[in-house]
Protein backbone atom coordinates (compact mmCIF):
# COMPACT_ATOMS: atom_id res chain seq x y z
CA UNK A 1 0.00 0.00 0.00
CA UNK A 2 1.39 3.45 -0.77
CA UNK A 3 1.99 5.37 2.11
CA UNK A 4 0.24 8.81 1.73
CA UNK A 5 2.32 11.95 2.49
CA UNK A 6 0.02 14.54 3.36
CA UNK A 7 0.43 14.37 6.78
CA UNK A 8 4.25 15.75 7.01
CA UNK A 9 3.53 19.40 6.94
CA UNK A 10 1.11 18.32 9.78
CA UNK A 11 4.13 17.78 12.06
CA UNK A 12 5.19 21.25 11.96
CA UNK A 13 1.33 22.39 14.21
CA UNK A 14 2.55 20.15 17.00
CA UNK A 15 4.93 20.72 19.93
CA UNK A 16 8.03 18.19 20.53
CA UNK A 17 7.50 15.68 17.61
CA UNK A 18 11.37 15.89 17.20
CA UNK A 19 12.59 15.63 20.70
CA UNK A 20 15.23 12.57 21.41
CA UNK A 21 14.81 10.11 23.73
CA UNK A 22 16.96 7.79 25.35
CA UNK A 23 17.00 3.72 24.27
CA UNK A 24 18.11 1.10 26.53
CA UNK A 25 21.35 0.89 24.80
CA UNK A 26 22.05 4.55 25.64
CA UNK A 27 21.71 5.56 22.53
CA UNK A 28 19.50 8.32 21.92
CA UNK A 29 16.72 8.47 18.82
CA UNK A 30 13.68 10.63 17.85
CA UNK A 31 10.79 9.54 20.04
CA UNK A 32 7.87 8.42 18.15
CA UNK A 33 4.71 8.94 19.86
CA UNK A 34 2.40 6.16 19.30
CA UNK A 35 0.16 6.47 22.54
CA UNK A 36 -2.39 9.57 21.56
CA UNK A 37 -5.16 7.87 22.66
CA UNK A 38 -4.61 8.30 26.30
CA UNK A 39 -2.59 12.08 25.58
CA UNK A 40 -1.57 14.63 23.34
CA UNK A 41 1.36 16.64 22.54
CA UNK A 42 0.04 20.17 22.51
CA UNK A 43 -0.35 22.44 19.22
CA UNK A 44 2.52 24.96 18.80
CA UNK A 45 -0.61 27.36 18.62
CA UNK A 46 -2.02 26.15 22.51
CA UNK A 47 1.92 27.08 23.79
CA UNK A 48 1.90 30.77 21.95
CA UNK A 49 -1.65 31.50 23.27
CA UNK A 50 -0.94 30.70 26.71
CA UNK A 51 2.49 32.35 26.90
CA UNK A 52 0.84 35.59 24.93
CA UNK A 53 -1.96 35.38 27.39
CA UNK A 54 -0.39 34.85 30.60
CA UNK A 55 0.57 38.38 31.71
CA UNK A 56 -2.96 39.64 31.29
CA UNK A 57 -3.91 36.80 33.32
CA UNK A 58 -6.44 37.82 36.35
CA UNK A 59 -9.68 36.36 38.17
CA UNK A 60 -12.86 35.02 36.12
CA UNK A 61 -15.87 36.96 36.88
CA UNK A 62 -17.00 40.18 39.27
CA UNK A 63 -13.46 41.45 38.90
CA UNK A 64 -13.57 45.16 38.35
CA UNK A 65 -9.68 45.43 37.01
CA UNK A 66 -8.98 44.91 33.39
CA UNK A 67 -7.22 41.69 33.50
CA UNK A 68 -10.03 40.07 35.08
CA UNK A 69 -12.61 42.15 32.58
CA UNK A 70 -10.37 40.29 29.63
CA UNK A 71 -10.21 37.07 31.38
CA UNK A 72 -13.97 36.56 31.74
CA UNK A 73 -14.67 37.77 28.21
CA UNK A 74 -12.19 34.88 26.94
CA UNK A 75 -13.70 32.33 29.43
CA UNK A 76 -16.95 33.32 27.91
CA UNK A 77 -16.24 33.14 24.25
CA UNK A 78 -14.54 29.95 24.67
CA UNK A 79 -17.87 28.62 25.44
CA UNK A 80 -19.42 29.52 22.14
CA UNK A 81 -15.87 27.87 20.01
CA UNK A 82 -17.00 24.92 21.93
CA UNK A 83 -20.57 24.99 21.25
CA UNK A 84 -20.07 25.84 17.20
CA UNK A 85 -17.34 23.02 17.10
CA UNK A 86 -19.87 20.75 17.88
CA UNK A 87 -23.08 22.22 16.61
CA UNK A 88 -24.54 22.66 19.94
CA UNK A 89 -27.95 24.02 20.16
CA UNK A 90 -28.44 27.23 21.37
CA UNK A 91 -30.60 25.75 24.43
CA UNK A 92 -27.78 23.90 25.42
CA UNK A 93 -25.04 24.80 28.49
CA UNK A 94 -21.10 24.55 28.09
CA UNK A 95 -19.91 23.58 30.75
CA UNK A 96 -16.33 23.55 31.40
CA UNK A 97 -14.84 20.31 33.84
CA UNK A 98 -11.61 18.51 34.20
CA UNK A 99 -12.12 16.26 31.45
CA UNK A 100 -14.75 13.52 30.58
CA UNK A 101 -14.33 11.37 33.29
CA UNK A 102 -15.56 14.56 35.05
CA UNK A 103 -17.97 15.37 33.34
CA UNK A 104 -19.74 12.33 33.24
CA UNK A 105 -20.16 11.63 37.16
CA UNK A 106 -21.25 15.57 36.76
CA UNK A 107 -23.73 14.27 34.52
CA UNK A 108 -24.75 10.86 35.78
CA UNK A 109 -25.17 13.49 39.53
CA UNK A 110 -27.63 15.39 37.76
CA UNK A 111 -29.70 12.66 36.13
CA UNK A 112 -29.53 10.69 39.44
CA UNK A 113 -31.57 13.90 40.94
CA UNK A 114 -34.13 14.55 38.63
CA UNK A 115 -35.88 10.51 39.55
CA UNK A 116 -36.43 6.93 40.46
CA UNK A 117 -36.45 3.52 39.04
CA UNK A 118 -34.85 4.62 35.67
CA UNK A 119 -32.19 2.41 33.52
CA UNK A 120 -29.16 3.76 32.25
CA UNK A 121 -27.99 1.51 28.71
CA UNK A 122 -24.21 1.43 28.51
CA UNK A 123 -22.18 -0.78 26.43
CA UNK A 124 -20.10 -3.81 26.54
CA UNK A 125 -17.52 -1.68 24.76
CA UNK A 126 -17.17 1.43 27.31
CA UNK A 127 -14.15 3.25 28.94
CA UNK A 128 -15.12 2.17 32.80
CA UNK A 129 -15.34 6.26 33.01
CA UNK A 130 -18.67 5.58 30.95
CA UNK A 131 -20.00 2.31 33.39
CA UNK A 132 -19.02 3.23 37.10
CA UNK A 133 -20.84 6.44 37.34
CA UNK A 134 -24.29 5.17 35.82
CA UNK A 135 -23.51 1.85 38.09
CA UNK A 136 -23.81 3.60 41.44
CA UNK A 137 -26.80 5.53 40.74
CA UNK A 138 -29.20 3.83 38.15
CA UNK A 139 -30.18 0.15 37.07
CA UNK A 140 -27.63 -0.13 34.38
CA UNK A 141 -27.90 -2.72 31.20
CA UNK A 142 -25.22 -3.51 28.83
CA UNK A 143 -25.79 -3.53 25.02
CA UNK A 144 -24.45 -6.39 23.97
CA UNK A 145 -21.18 -6.54 21.22
CA UNK A 146 -20.54 -8.89 18.25
CA UNK A 147 -17.74 -11.42 17.90
CA UNK A 148 -15.26 -8.62 16.61
CA UNK A 149 -16.16 -6.01 19.32
CA UNK A 150 -18.86 -4.01 17.74
CA UNK A 151 -22.23 -2.94 19.19
CA UNK A 152 -25.28 -4.55 18.44
CA UNK A 153 -27.90 -2.35 17.50
CA UNK A 154 -30.79 -5.20 17.51
CA UNK A 155 -29.91 -5.84 20.94
CA UNK A 156 -29.69 -1.87 21.81
CA UNK A 157 -33.43 -1.66 20.18
CA UNK A 158 -34.48 -5.04 22.34
CA UNK A 159 -33.32 -3.72 25.11
CA UNK A 160 -35.31 -0.20 24.95
CA UNK A 161 -38.34 -2.62 24.30
CA UNK A 162 -37.69 -4.70 27.44
CA UNK A 163 -37.63 -2.01 29.59
CA UNK A 164 -40.96 -0.14 28.25
CA UNK A 165 -39.96 3.45 29.10
CA UNK A 166 -37.65 3.19 32.08
CA UNK A 167 -34.64 4.01 30.13
CA UNK A 168 -33.25 7.38 30.56
CA UNK A 169 -30.53 7.19 28.81
CA UNK A 170 -28.21 5.73 25.92
CA UNK A 171 -24.80 5.74 27.18
CA UNK A 172 -22.41 5.62 24.58
CA UNK A 173 -18.86 5.91 23.22
CA UNK A 174 -18.09 7.81 20.18
CA UNK A 175 -15.51 5.87 19.46
CA UNK A 176 -13.69 2.96 21.15
CA UNK A 177 -10.52 3.42 22.86
CA UNK A 178 -9.52 -0.46 22.47
CA UNK A 179 -10.51 -1.17 18.67
CA UNK A 180 -10.98 2.12 17.22
CA UNK A 181 -14.18 1.75 16.01
CA UNK A 182 -16.59 4.17 15.88
CA UNK A 183 -20.41 3.53 16.83
CA UNK A 184 -22.80 4.80 14.36
CA UNK A 185 -24.54 7.47 17.45
CA UNK A 186 -26.85 9.07 14.81
CA UNK A 187 -28.84 5.64 14.27
CA UNK A 188 -28.62 5.33 17.92
CA UNK A 189 -30.07 8.21 18.83
CA UNK A 190 -32.97 7.65 16.50
CA UNK A 191 -33.96 4.67 18.25
CA UNK A 192 -32.92 6.10 22.16
CA UNK A 193 -35.54 9.08 21.15
CA UNK A 194 -37.94 6.35 19.46
CA UNK A 195 -38.61 4.87 22.78
CA UNK A 196 -37.87 8.30 25.17
CA UNK A 197 -34.86 7.49 26.08
CA UNK A 198 -32.43 10.48 25.33
CA UNK A 199 -28.42 9.78 24.33
CA UNK A 200 -25.32 10.48 25.79
CA UNK A 201 -21.79 10.21 23.86
CA UNK A 202 -18.23 9.97 25.29
CA UNK A 203 -16.50 12.03 22.80
CA UNK A 204 -13.25 11.80 23.95
CA UNK A 205 -12.13 9.20 21.35
CA UNK A 206 -13.62 10.76 19.11
CA UNK A 207 -14.02 14.43 18.65
CA UNK A 208 -9.83 15.34 17.38
CA UNK A 209 -10.60 12.81 14.84
CA UNK A 210 -13.93 13.33 12.64
CA UNK A 211 -16.43 16.18 13.06
CA UNK A 212 -19.11 15.98 14.76
CA UNK A 213 -22.40 17.64 14.91
CA UNK A 214 -25.07 17.32 17.45
CA UNK A 215 -27.75 18.24 15.43
CA UNK A 216 -30.67 20.08 16.01
CA UNK A 217 -33.07 19.50 19.17
CA UNK A 218 -35.86 18.49 16.57
CA UNK A 219 -34.03 16.22 14.55
CA UNK A 220 -34.29 12.25 15.97
CA UNK A 221 -30.41 11.98 15.39
CA UNK A 222 -29.85 14.89 17.93
CA UNK A 223 -27.14 14.02 20.25
CA UNK A 224 -28.65 15.03 23.77
CA UNK A 225 -25.77 15.12 25.47
CA UNK A 226 -21.35 15.29 24.51
CA UNK A 227 -18.64 15.16 26.95
CA UNK A 228 -14.80 15.29 25.49
CA UNK A 229 -11.33 16.30 26.98
CA UNK A 230 -8.82 18.97 25.91
CA UNK A 231 -5.81 16.70 26.61
CA UNK A 232 -7.04 14.62 24.14
CA UNK A 233 -7.25 16.97 21.37
CA UNK A 234 -3.85 18.99 21.61
CA UNK A 235 -4.72 20.77 24.63
CA UNK A 236 -2.78 20.25 27.87
CA UNK A 237 -3.85 22.14 31.41
CA UNK A 238 -6.93 20.06 32.25
CA UNK A 239 -9.96 21.23 30.83
CA UNK A 240 -12.77 19.36 29.21
CA UNK A 241 -16.59 20.48 28.40
CA UNK A 242 -19.72 18.69 28.87
CA UNK A 243 -22.42 19.84 26.93
CA UNK A 244 -26.34 19.30 26.99
CA UNK A 245 -29.89 21.03 28.00
CA UNK A 246 -30.28 23.68 30.01
CA UNK A 247 -33.58 22.54 32.00
CA UNK A 248 -31.72 19.28 32.63
CA UNK A 249 -29.29 21.11 34.98
CA UNK A 250 -31.68 23.61 36.22
CA UNK A 251 -33.13 21.52 39.12
CA UNK A 252 -30.02 19.97 40.39
CA UNK A 253 -27.86 20.42 42.97
CA UNK A 254 -24.26 21.17 41.99
CA UNK A 255 -21.88 18.28 42.89
CA UNK A 256 -19.11 20.81 44.35
CA UNK A 257 -20.53 23.58 46.45
CA UNK A 258 -19.07 26.83 47.20
CA UNK A 259 -18.36 29.93 45.60
CA UNK A 260 -18.86 30.31 42.31
CA UNK A 261 -21.85 28.14 41.82
CA UNK A 262 -24.18 30.03 44.35
CA UNK A 263 -26.55 33.11 43.65
CA UNK A 264 -27.17 34.72 47.22
CA UNK A 265 -26.95 32.58 50.43
CA UNK A 266 -27.92 33.53 54.38
CA UNK A 267 -27.13 31.13 57.02
CA UNK A 268 -30.72 29.39 56.35
CA UNK A 269 -30.86 29.19 53.17
CA UNK A 270 -28.63 28.31 49.66
CA UNK A 271 -29.58 29.87 46.01
CA UNK A 272 -27.85 28.22 43.29
CA UNK A 273 -26.72 30.30 39.99
CA UNK A 274 -27.69 29.45 37.05
CA UNK A 275 -26.32 26.22 34.63
CA UNK A 276 -23.57 26.68 33.73
CA UNK A 277 -22.19 28.07 36.80
CA UNK A 278 -23.56 26.05 39.10
CA UNK A 279 -21.31 22.97 37.59
CA UNK A 280 -18.31 25.48 38.03
CA UNK A 281 -17.35 26.27 41.51
CA UNK A 282 -14.35 27.76 42.15
CA UNK A 283 -12.02 29.50 40.88
CA UNK A 284 -11.76 28.65 36.65
CA UNK A 285 -9.74 26.79 34.83
CA UNK A 286 -8.61 29.73 32.73
CA UNK A 287 -5.43 28.33 30.96
CA UNK A 288 -7.36 25.09 30.39
CA UNK A 289 -10.37 26.42 28.75
CA UNK A 290 -8.04 29.00 26.90
CA UNK A 291 -6.12 26.01 25.67
CA UNK A 292 -8.91 24.03 24.73
CA UNK A 293 -10.78 26.91 22.73
CA UNK A 294 -7.27 27.44 21.19
CA UNK A 295 -7.07 23.67 19.88
CA UNK A 296 -10.32 23.54 18.42
CA UNK A 297 -9.86 26.76 16.43
CA UNK A 298 -6.51 25.11 15.23
CA UNK A 299 -8.44 21.74 14.90
CA UNK A 300 -11.05 23.75 12.19
CA UNK A 301 -8.23 25.60 10.57
CA UNK A 302 -6.88 22.26 9.99
CA UNK A 303 -10.39 21.22 8.27
CA UNK A 304 -11.61 17.95 10.36
CA UNK A 305 -12.64 16.58 7.49
CA UNK A 306 -9.34 16.69 6.01
CA UNK A 307 -7.76 15.19 9.50
CA UNK A 308 -10.43 12.40 9.15
CA UNK A 309 -9.43 11.34 5.98
CA UNK A 310 -5.65 11.41 6.60
CA UNK A 311 -5.70 9.44 9.53
CA UNK A 312 -8.00 6.80 8.08
CA UNK A 313 -5.28 6.10 5.60
CA UNK A 314 -2.78 5.73 7.87
CA UNK A 315 -4.74 3.34 10.32
CA UNK A 316 -5.21 1.42 6.99
CA UNK A 317 -1.47 1.91 6.34
CA UNK A 318 -0.59 0.56 9.67
CA UNK A 319 -2.85 -2.10 9.76
CA UNK A 320 -1.57 -4.00 6.68
CA UNK A 321 1.63 -4.01 8.11
CA UNK A 322 0.85 -5.10 11.20
CA UNK A 323 -0.71 -8.25 9.43
CA UNK A 324 2.36 -9.03 8.22
CA UNK A 325 4.22 -9.67 11.43
CA UNK A 326 3.96 -13.49 12.33
CA UNK A 327 2.32 -14.32 15.35
CA UNK A 328 0.14 -10.87 15.74
CA UNK A 329 -3.50 -10.75 16.15
CA UNK A 330 -5.62 -7.57 15.85
CA UNK A 331 -8.22 -7.09 17.60
CA UNK A 332 -10.46 -5.46 15.17
CA UNK A 333 -11.65 -5.87 11.96
CA UNK A 334 -9.66 -5.13 8.78
CA UNK A 335 -12.37 -4.12 6.75
CA UNK A 336 -11.54 -0.82 5.25
CA UNK A 337 -15.19 -0.06 4.98
CA UNK A 338 -15.05 -0.06 8.66
CA UNK A 339 -15.85 3.46 10.66
CA UNK A 340 -12.93 3.80 12.62
CA UNK A 341 -10.48 6.50 14.29
CA UNK A 342 -6.72 6.12 14.28
CA UNK A 343 -6.12 3.35 17.00
CA UNK A 344 -5.67 -0.29 16.73
CA UNK A 345 -4.85 -3.34 19.52
CA UNK A 346 -2.92 -5.89 19.29
CA UNK A 347 -1.31 -8.98 21.12
CA UNK A 348 1.95 -11.01 20.13
CA UNK A 349 1.91 -14.43 20.63
CA UNK A 350 4.53 -15.88 23.66
CA UNK A 351 4.88 -12.41 24.45
CA UNK A 352 2.93 -10.85 27.24
CA UNK A 353 1.77 -6.73 26.29
CA UNK A 354 3.98 -5.33 28.37
CA UNK A 355 6.91 -7.18 27.23
CA UNK A 356 5.92 -5.69 23.69
CA UNK A 357 5.17 -2.38 25.20
CA UNK A 358 8.57 -2.24 26.91
CA UNK A 359 10.91 -3.46 23.69
CA UNK A 360 9.07 -1.07 21.48
CA UNK A 361 10.05 2.38 24.18
CA UNK A 362 13.28 0.80 24.72
CA UNK A 363 14.78 -0.48 21.63
CA UNK A 364 13.04 1.84 18.97
CA UNK A 365 11.93 5.28 21.15
CA UNK A 366 8.01 4.11 19.77
CA UNK A 367 5.52 5.03 22.90
CA UNK A 368 2.50 2.59 23.05
CA UNK A 369 -0.11 1.60 25.55
CA UNK A 370 -0.19 -2.03 27.21
CA UNK A 371 -3.01 -3.44 29.11
CA UNK A 372 -6.60 -3.28 29.61
CA UNK A 373 -6.95 0.46 28.84
CA UNK A 374 -9.59 1.44 31.66
CA UNK A 375 -12.06 -0.62 29.56
CA UNK A 376 -11.69 -3.77 31.39
CA UNK A 377 -14.54 -5.55 30.65
CA UNK A 378 -14.43 -5.02 26.55
CA UNK A 379 -10.82 -6.39 27.07
CA UNK A 380 -11.63 -9.23 28.82
CA UNK A 381 -14.69 -10.16 26.27
CA UNK A 382 -12.37 -9.33 23.47
CA UNK A 383 -9.48 -12.30 24.93
CA UNK A 384 -12.55 -14.61 25.56
CA UNK A 385 -11.39 -14.25 29.28
CA UNK A 386 -14.21 -16.03 31.56
CA UNK A 387 -15.45 -14.49 34.74
CA UNK A 388 -13.52 -17.32 36.75
CA UNK A 389 -10.64 -16.47 35.24
CA UNK A 390 -10.83 -12.45 35.82
CA UNK A 391 -11.82 -13.36 39.49
CA UNK A 392 -8.85 -15.40 39.37
CA UNK A 393 -6.36 -12.30 38.08
CA UNK A 394 -8.36 -10.21 41.05
CA UNK A 395 -7.48 -12.20 43.68
CA UNK A 396 -3.49 -13.53 42.93
CA UNK A 397 -1.22 -10.91 42.62
CA UNK A 398 1.48 -12.84 41.62
CA UNK A 399 0.23 -13.33 37.88
CA UNK A 400 0.51 -11.10 34.72
CA UNK A 401 -2.83 -9.97 33.99
CA UNK A 402 -3.66 -10.24 30.02
CA UNK A 403 -4.10 -7.63 27.65
CA UNK A 404 -3.38 -5.89 24.80
CA UNK A 405 -0.63 -3.62 23.20
CA UNK A 406 -2.35 -0.51 21.62
CA UNK A 407 -1.26 1.91 18.76
CA UNK A 408 -2.52 5.13 18.62
CA UNK A 409 -1.87 7.96 15.64
CA UNK A 410 -2.67 12.19 15.60
CA UNK A 411 -2.44 14.40 12.88
CA UNK A 412 1.35 14.41 13.18
CA UNK A 413 2.10 11.15 12.87
CA UNK A 414 3.43 9.58 9.64
CA UNK A 415 4.26 6.49 7.76
CA UNK A 416 7.79 6.88 8.43
CA UNK A 417 6.74 6.43 11.70
CA UNK A 418 4.48 3.17 11.36
CA UNK A 419 7.46 1.90 9.20
CA UNK A 420 9.56 1.88 12.24
CA UNK A 421 7.06 0.09 13.95
CA UNK A 422 6.40 -2.68 11.69
CA UNK A 423 10.29 -3.22 11.38
CA UNK A 424 10.76 -3.18 15.34
CA UNK A 425 7.45 -6.13 15.48
CA UNK A 426 8.96 -8.02 12.86
CA UNK A 427 12.08 -8.28 14.88
CA UNK A 428 10.65 -9.09 17.96
CA UNK A 429 8.56 -11.66 16.41
CA UNK A 430 12.20 -13.59 15.14
CA UNK A 431 13.49 -13.39 18.17
CA UNK A 432 10.44 -13.91 20.57
CA UNK A 433 12.41 -16.43 22.43
CA UNK A 434 15.14 -14.38 23.33
CA UNK A 435 13.10 -11.68 24.58
CA UNK A 436 11.05 -13.86 26.75
CA UNK A 437 14.21 -14.68 28.18
CA UNK A 438 15.34 -11.36 28.85
CA UNK A 439 12.39 -9.67 29.90
CA UNK A 440 10.27 -12.50 31.38
CA UNK A 441 12.89 -14.81 33.00
CA UNK A 442 15.39 -12.02 33.93
CA UNK A 443 15.34 -13.11 37.87
CA UNK A 444 11.64 -12.02 38.43
CA UNK A 445 9.85 -15.44 37.28
CA UNK A 446 6.20 -14.62 36.12
CA UNK A 447 6.11 -10.85 37.58
CA UNK A 448 7.41 -7.85 36.08
CA UNK A 449 8.78 -4.84 37.87
CA UNK A 450 6.70 -3.08 39.67
CA UNK A 451 6.46 0.19 37.78
CA UNK A 452 5.51 -2.19 34.92
CA UNK A 453 2.93 -4.23 37.10
CA UNK A 454 1.33 -0.63 38.00
CA UNK A 455 1.28 0.64 34.09
CA UNK A 456 -0.64 -2.42 32.72
CA UNK A 457 -2.68 -3.48 35.63
CA UNK A 458 -4.22 0.25 35.93
CA UNK A 459 -4.92 1.49 32.51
Amino acid sequence: MRCPNIGLYLRNVVAGVDVKVPLADGQYVTAINFDNAATTPPFRAVMTEIMNYAPWYGSVHRGKGYKSVLTSKLYEAAREVVRRFVNASGHDVVIFTKNTTESINILAHVLAAAGCDQVVLSTQMEHLANDLPWRERFTTDYVAIDEYGRLSLPDLEAKLLKYQGRVKLVAVTGASNVTGYINPIYEIARLAHKYGAKIFVDGAQLVSHVPVDMKPVNSLEHIDYLAFSGHKMYAPFGAGALIGPRDAFENAAPVYKGGGAVGLVSSQSVQWDEPPARFEAGTPNMMGVLALATAIKTLLSLDMKAIAGYERKLIEYAIEGLATVPGLTLYSRRDKSEDRVSLISFTLEGLHHSVVADILAQEAGIASRSGLFCAHPYVEKLLNLSDEAVAYYQTHDDVLVPGLVRVSFGLYNDCREVDVLIDCLQRIAKKRDYYKTKYQQDGRGKRCAAACLNRYLYC
